[in-house]
């Protein structure tokens, strides 16, 4: 305790260092926290579902037709089912937003839609009721059309915590549904706000071999490996399977052409897949910033253990073992870095409140991110592993201190050992490479960004509301949306209303195959896949896609015998590089009878649909609307005031042409376009703010080390220039020193930021790895403020009265 007590009392002799290093401290681990609560969270932390390691997801690609990922289908999971002995339980979803509540007080809820087995593979059990039935699940048998599971959540605050919720009945898609089950309060599927659980029900003709390939990205699979079985044995399994059904398949030589093969995957890996290098690139920049922290924090240890170096000599000569010296020194620093810990769980906490705002809740399992007991204790118990890290070198200096050299000095500004000087510069080129790699990578994401930014998405997002409708099986779609966009377009300041299936940056983006009649891919290439929506009304115009030839679709197209469609200038130039699209005929699918072709009658311009940074050339096709039932549809309006403005006027529009349905996921398109950059977006902002404090700890760090060279040479300034030196050589003698620094920390920050680069170039979009002007703005900035922390100190030298010097001594 004595020892606590000593260290307690030295470190509050000097505040203005404790309170230094106890902020350098907090900023850094604290940021260490934040992102690591993310990290772990979103990466690290299992899925909460027993044994969630076993757990992996199925889906179809097709490389060669430029499909990814093309999710499973239908037919799918009955040819797969108890037929793949790596699995003990295999089952399919699908995400749908769809209508649930009384006439007049509808709203747009999101629900899953599982197969029977969906809960079993996750290994829940649910905390009333029971799943879903076989029988529920097909149409033909006339059953489970009114069934359905709710959340928790949904239970307590619609239901009223009613103990007697089942057999009740609640209304969905203007249908009655009879509740049969309530899930466990903790339960969330992976990233979905669904509240409801309703039967995925199909028809014997939509499991069949020729619905195979039809799953559009919209149905995704999920298994359970058994006990003992691998991933690879799962693939081997998949692969022997797929080959087996497909050897008589209708469309077995278009698939093998297509590149088709169904990978099998961990579910949760899948899942963060796309976020994964952002969120370990975000990890190493703030581990940089810890490590700056630390070094410039041993070095004002240092220079505080060389005013210092008289009274461990002392203490020494007086019978302090070495044993002695390191446990003080340990507790010091340990002490140090542990209350610096404590501040920095509350900048941790404060840091993940920021990352909220910055959109890190809406990333793929982000909902699940808190501080929490857990990594409370790993920053605390990454304070003392830090404090010990840093004691060492500490100690190591008061032990290699020569006792007769030290008790011989008169006072603190003794001469040091040259080992002790090159260590403290050491520690400075370090803390300079360091930051400059941190400002280098800073500014590659921040240019990245601004590259994205400055893509054009084919449209003009200026003045445009998008929401989403959806319409039930019971209704038919085309006089509602008829009667609607003609309500939408009667309203002051509207200039253009439309409708179409998928809106761009919606976050859907599966692809069918669409392909010009008579058409045959080049030797080595297959059937392409496609962007294909349906629209109506003036949708082209609302959403201010320009037209290249011919003419738009109207609402008039949806009620005409003959069949028509629109393709982009990408689907166009594929398929007809000299030109000549108008009057071309196409087909959906494989489907290529006469009597089901499209005449092409417009280009319009190329639209990013999935994300900004999507290579050129996907192509896109957009037809008349033609499903009259069952169908979710995105309603476009370009207004002349602000679009949230007009969001209200929308959903009563919408209750008016019809009080069983209603409108939600209301987004301006500039919205969407500014959520679909916050996976670029925040790493940015938050590389900016980390490479700020590293420059400025580089800052203090070169200042602190060059202040104290001042102060240690006071002596034999006062000498020198009563010898006659110069005030100007004196100072050019600390400057040099300094630059002497900056350049060795340069080069190597140099070849860090240049590997780096090469580390990030998953995540930068149209960046080269190593970008000229991004390392001569980042050596530019660094020689200021480097420059700045040399000044200061050489001018103090340059200052020294030589009589005063050497009276003080």
């Amino acid at each position: 305790m004595n020892s606590f007590r000593f260290a307690f009392r030295q470190l509050l002799k000097n505040p203005a260092f404790t309170f230094t290093a106890v902020a350098t401290i907090a900023i850094c681990l604290g940021a260490n926290l934040a992102i690591f609560a993310v990290i772990d969270s979103i990466l690290l932390r299992p899925l909460p579902f027993p044994q969630s390691d076993r757990l992996v997801t199925i889906f179809n690609t097709y490389p060669k037709a430029g499909v990814e990922n093309d999710g499973s289908s239908l037919t799918n999971y009955y040819e797969r089912r108890g037929n793949i002995p790596a699995f003990s339980s295999l089952s399919i979803f699908r995400d749908f937003s769809e209508v649930v509540g009384e006439t007049g007080a509808a709203e747009q809820t999101e629900i899953m839609r599982v197969s029977p087995d969906f809960f079993a593979t996750l290994g829940v059990n649910l905390a009333m009721g029971r799943t879903f039935t076989e029988d529920e699940a097909e149409i033909a048998k006339g059953k489970g059309a009114g069934v359905a599971i709710v959340t928790d959540a949904y239970w307590r605050q619609r239901l009223n915590s009613d103990p007697n919720v089942l057999d009740r009945d609640i209304r969905v898609n203007t249908m009655p549904r009879k509740i049969v089950g309530v899930l466990p309060p903790d339960f969330r599927f992976l990233s979905s706000e669904a509240r409801l659980f309703l039967p995925i029900r199909s028809r014997l003709e939509e499991r069949t071999p020729q619905q195979r390939h039809s799953g559009g990205g919209g149905t995704h699979m999920i298994a359970r490996l058994k006990p003992g079985a691998t991933i690879a044995e799962a693939q081997s399994q998949i692969d022997a399977h797929n080959a087996a059904v497909e050897q008589d398949g209708p469309e077995a030589k278009m698939m093998a052409e297509a590149g088709f093969r169904s990978l099998v995957m961990p579910l949760h890996a899948e899942h963060v897949r796309s976020i994964r290098p952002t969120l370990l690139l975000m990890q190493a920049g703030v581990f940089f910033l810890l490590l700056i922290g630390a070094v410039n924090l041993v070095n004002l240890l240092l220079i505080r253990a060389s005013g210092r170096a008289k009274e461990m000599a002392i203490r020494q000569s007086m019978g302090a073992s070495r044993g002695h010296v390191v446990r003080q020194v340990m507790i010091e620093t340990v002490l140090l870095t542990f209350v610096g810990g404590l501040l920095g769980l509350v900048v941790g906490a404060w840091g993940i409140r920021l990352l909220e705002v910055l959109g890190a809740d809406r990333l793929p399992l982000g909902a699940h991110i808190a501080f929490d007991g857990w990594l409370a204790s790993i920053g605390l118990a990454g304070a003392v592993v830090l404090g010990i890290g840093i004691a060492v070198p500490i100690a190591w200096f008061n032990l290699s201190t020569h006792l007769a050299h030290a008790l011989q000095s008169e006072s603190r500004t003794g001469t040091v050992s040259r080992a002790a000087q090159r260590l403290r510069h050491g520690f400075i080129v370090a803390q300079i490479a360091l930051a400059f790699v941190l400002l280098a990578g800073a500014a590659l994401l921040g240019l990245s960004l601004k590259k994205v930014m400055a893509v054009s998405p084919g449209f003009r997002a200026d003045h445009v509301l998008t929401g989403e409708v959806t319409v039930p099986f019971s209704y038919n779609a085309r006089p509602f949306l008829d009667r609607l966009l003609e309500a939408i377009g009667r309203q002051p300041g509207v200039a253009a209303a439309g409708a179409i299936t998928n809106v761009p940056l919606s976050g859907e983006s599966g692809k069918s195959a669409v392909t010009p009649k008579g058409y045959v891919p080049p030797a080595g290439e297959s059937l392409h896949g496609h962007y294909l929506y349906q629209v109506s009304g003036d949708y082209f115009t609302a959403l201010g896609i320009p037209l290249r030839e011919g003419r738009f679709l109207t609402s008039a197209d949806s009620h005409r015998a003959e069949r028509v469609c629109v393709v982009d200038e990408d689907f166009a130039r594929r398929y007809w590089p000299k030109g000549g699209a108008l009057g071309q005929r196409v087909f959906q699918g494989s489907d290529s009878d006469d009597a089901k072709l499209f005449t092409v009658v417009g280009v319009v311009g190329a639209v990013k649909q999935a994300e900004l940074t999507e290579p050129q050339g996907q192509g896109a096709a957009y037809l008349p609307f033609m499903d009259s039932d069952g169908i979710n549809i995105f309603v476009v309006t370009r207004t002349s005031q602000r679009p949230e403005a007009f969001a209200e006027t929308l959903r009563k529009l919408v209750r008016a042409t019809n009080p069983d349905l209603a409108i939600d996921n209301l987004r301006s398109m500039d919205t969407r376009i500014a959520e679909s950059l916050i996976a670029r977006r925040s790493p940015a902002m938050l590389a900016g703010i980390f490479a700020g404090v590293a420059l400025l700890l580089a800052a203090i760090g070169t200042y602190g080390v060059l202040s104290y060279a001042v102060a240690q040479r006071t002596r034999e300034i006062g000498i020198r220039m009563a010898l006659g030196a110069q005030r100007e050589q004196i100072g050019t003698q600390f400057l040099s020193l300094g630059l002497r620094l900056l350049t060795a920390g340069t080069i190597f920050g140099l070849i860090g930021a240049w590997l780096a680069g090469r580390a990030m170039r998953s995540v930068l979009f149209d960046v080269p790895a190593l970008p000229v002007a991004i390392l001569l703005g980042t050596a530019f900035v660094m020689t200021a403020v480097s420059l700045v922390a040399c000044l200061l100190p050489a001018r103090r030298a340059t200052l020294v009265d030589p009589v005063q010097a050497l009276r003080s001594e």
